[in-house]
């Protein structure tokens, strides 16, 4: 392949961010009202809900609540309907305060990321995050772990009117490093980042950890697989 840049995903990808969600999707809930208040979540019940950005991961979370029998009735029945409902408004804005308040704490860089960010960097290649995570709380976990100054830009799943894995994050993200989608490589963990790396028209490869949905990954449709980021074929 022809590569000449590379866009990564931060979730699952660089960063293993599953306690900063389960810690955060916690203390949310005991901010609520009864029965969500009573209500414990773990990393097995949180781990299949990450990765399609922080409204789809409340709104399941809620669910959740509702189909073990706790609440009498469902929340709401679609996205939209829960954006409107005071009870999602409430957790939304509960769990920004708290994820914002312990935003990387529970959460440790991956094996194999800083030699395979400091790999990738010695190509001379331009370097993009794109994550469905708020925009906000991307830079500063980046930040916080050490790994912002890798990054010419980072996009967020709230800096465009639709995130992975629609496509329009990569072409943004390709457009600003100024490198055709056919010579960027996408890498990340889920099929998210697949589809919209073939929907854009990028090569994809994918690591075999992360968070995949509740998903074998090694099902996803992709050009590699590999165990470390630092095990990518060409930089070998």
């Amino acid at each position: 392949m022809d590569l000449r840049a590379a866009i990564l995903d931060l979730d699952g990808t660089l960063v293993h961010t599953l306690g900063d969600f389960v810690e955060a999707l916690q203390r949310m809930l005991r901010d609520l009202p009864e029965p969500y208040a009573n209500f414990s979540v773990n990393a097995q019940s949180v781990e299949p809900l990450v990765g399609k950005g922080s409204e789809n991961l409340i709104k399941s979370v809620l669910e959740l609540v509702d189909s073990a029998g706790a609440a009498t009735k469902n929340v709401a029945s679609t996205a939209d309907a829960l954006k409107a409902d005071s009870l999602f408004a409430t957790a939304f804005a509960r769990y920004q305060h708290h994820y914002q308040a312990i935003n990387g704490q529970f959460a440790e860089v991956y094996g194999g990321v800083l030699d395979g960010l400091l790999a990738l960097r010695a190509l001379g290649w331009p370097l993009a995050c794109v994550t469905n995570k708020p925009t906000a709380f991307a830079e500063d976990l980046l930040r916080a772990k050490g790994l912002d100054g890798f990054f010419v830009l980072t996009l967020g799943g709230d800096a465009l009117a639709r995130k992975k894995p629609d496509p329009l994050p990569l072409l943004v993200a390709c457009q600003r490093l100024g490198v055709e989608p056919a010579h960027t490589v996408m890498i990340g963990d889920s099929s998210n980042d697949a589809q919209a790396a073939r929907a854009a028209g990028c090569p994809v490869w994918l690591m075999t950890y992360g968070y995949n949905h509740g998903q074998p990954v090694r099902e996803v449709d992709a050009d590699g697989f590999v165990d470390r980021l630092s095990a990518l074929p060409w930089l070998r």
